[in-house]
């Protein structure tokens, strides 16, 4: 009898223990991993968390996975393809920070292109200005990238407090931008041949410019360069007719952290006599913001031009446009109604500052 009774006791632990491992593979089949990201160029996947071990996987910049574990620096997670094994904690980024870069490229799908640059090193895509900020893809060494925007942040090293701003005088009596009372550095928003967009430290990005132009940069720092036009120009030692680009360049002082995007512009137009730039137009002591914008537009008599259109910001912060045409080789303001009581104030506002130097220097 005794025998008998633990037969169906035993029974029913048994079908208990299957039911219970059944659903312990079913909810194992059913888990998904915590999602991350890698940030890092390439990682490899390690078997186990030892000095030796041997390689499972590769991770690529900007893949998926899936965390299934998680130690004191490793986490072990599974690849796109299947792959599972360890990598360190500091070369994945959370689904935030995913989301945050692939707003900022939705974000600036459109926005105008203000320059093109190559990439003096491998650089992180951060999602802000700053090198303490997130980033998550990277931009190989010798890229070409497309320049979006620019931003200033601090220096990670330049958290102190400094004296108060100082002007210089410039030569014609005016102002130099104030130098910061914080040292600050300059940042580029740029976007990748995949379309992938995020904010690098500018002085890692050589503006692409033709030598031709760049030579004449004068100490000036090129920010941003665009064609006009192009004429054309038979080349006196082949005889061949080619198509020479004629250039608009922004500029501004050699300095990061200045309140403007730029301070000058310049347009080389090309003369087919002398087979060589020369300088059309040339205006300084601007307090410009990007965008800049060029195109075309129909002028009465002189027909089809080219033009560009500058954003200028005043005194009191407000931003206004500047519109110019090219007529070659000679550049000319289109006024807007309105626009010659304000130019007519700027050119006094030269000419006063200008006498005011003078006075200065006999007065010396």
């Amino acid at each position: 009898m005794k025998c008998s009774r633990s037969i169906p006791i035993l029974f029913l632990a048994c079908a208990l223990a299957v039911v219970l491992l059944v659903s312990c593979k079913r909810g194992a089949r059913a888990h998904h991993g915590e999602p991350a990201y890698v940030s890092a160029p390439q990682v490899n996947l390690r078997d186990r968390l030892s000095a030796i071990y041997d390689k499972v996987g590769v991770l690529k910049n900007g893949e998926r996975v899936e965390i299934l574990e998680k130690s004191r620096r490793f986490v072990r997670v599974r690849s796109p393809r299947g792959e599972e094994g360890w990598v360190e904690t500091r070369y994945l980024v959370s689904p935030e920070v995913f989301d945050a870069v692939d707003k900022l490229a939705r974000d600036n799908n459109d926005t105008p292109v203000e320059a093109r640059g190559i990439a003096r090193a491998e650089l992180k895509m951060h999602v802000t200005p700053g090198r303490d900020t997130d980033a998550l893809f990277r931009v190989d060494e010798g890229a070409k990238i497309e320049i979006l925007k620019r931003a200033t942040a601090e220096k990670p090293q330049a958290r102190f407090t400094a004296p108060p701003q100082q002007h210089k005088p410039t030569p014609e009596g005016g102002k130099t931008a104030p130098s910061p009372a914080v040292p600050l550095e300059d940042w580029w928003l740029v976007r990748d041949a995949q379309h992938h967009a995020g904010w690098v430290l500018a002085r890692m990005v050589d503006i692409d410019v033709p030598l031709d132009i760049a030579q004449y940069a004068e100490g000036q720092r090129i920010v941003a360069a665009f064609v006009l036009s192009q004429v054309p120009d038979v080349d006196p030692q082949t005889g061949v007719t080619r198509q020479v680009p004629q250039f608009l360049t922004v500029t501004t002082e050699n300095q990061d952290g200045l309140p403007w995007d730029y301070n000058q512009i310049r347009v080389f137009t090309w003369n087919t006599k002398r087979h060589r730039y020369e300088t059309a137009y040339r205006e300084r002591d601007l307090n410009g913001v990007f965008p800049v914008t060029v195109g075309h537009e129909v002028f009465d008599k002189e027909g089809d031009l080219p033009t560009f259109t500058l954003h200028v910001k005043s005194d009191n912060g407000a931003v206004f446009e500047r519109k110019y045409k090219l007529n070659q080789p000679i550049v000319r303001r289109v006024l807007a109604p309105g626009d010659q009581a304000q130019l007519d104030a700027e050119r006094a506002q030269r000419i006063a500052a200008r006498r005011q130097a003078r006075r200065k220097k006999s007065n010396q």
